[in-house]
């Protein structure tokens, strides 16, 4: 019971840091654009990094990380189904991913 609590959590932490990544990319990628442009002057460069510097933690996408969606496990997963390896076995056995079957040869 605790796991799954702890488990849903850390999932729901995921989607908040993926909205709030969303939510300043467009500020993030013109502050970039400033940074490295070396006809700006130098002054206006050096802001434009502390601004990138002042964003919080949840808001630069390195801090992204892919979870599973059913038990929040960090390591393991297919991007495609955003599930662990664990989880899409037993789903793909049970018939619940469409287009996926045991193999047998």
């Amino acid at each position: 019971m605790h796991f799954r609590i702890l488990s849903q959590a850390r999932v729901r932490r995921d989607i908040k840091t993926r909205e709030t990544v969303a939510a300043t990319e467009l500020i993030r990628q013109a502050y970039r654009y400033i940074t490295r442009n070396e006809q700006i002057h130098p002054r206006i460069r050096q802001h434009a990094q502390l601004m990138l510097n002042s964003f919080s933690r949840h808001a630069r996408p390195t801090t992204i990380r892919n979870r599973c969606t059913e038990t929040g496990r960090a390591r393991g997963i297919f991007r495609d189904s955003r599930l662990c390896r664990y989880q899409f076995r037993l789903k793909a056995l049970n018939g619940e991913i469409p287009g996926v079957k045991k193999a047998v040869w």
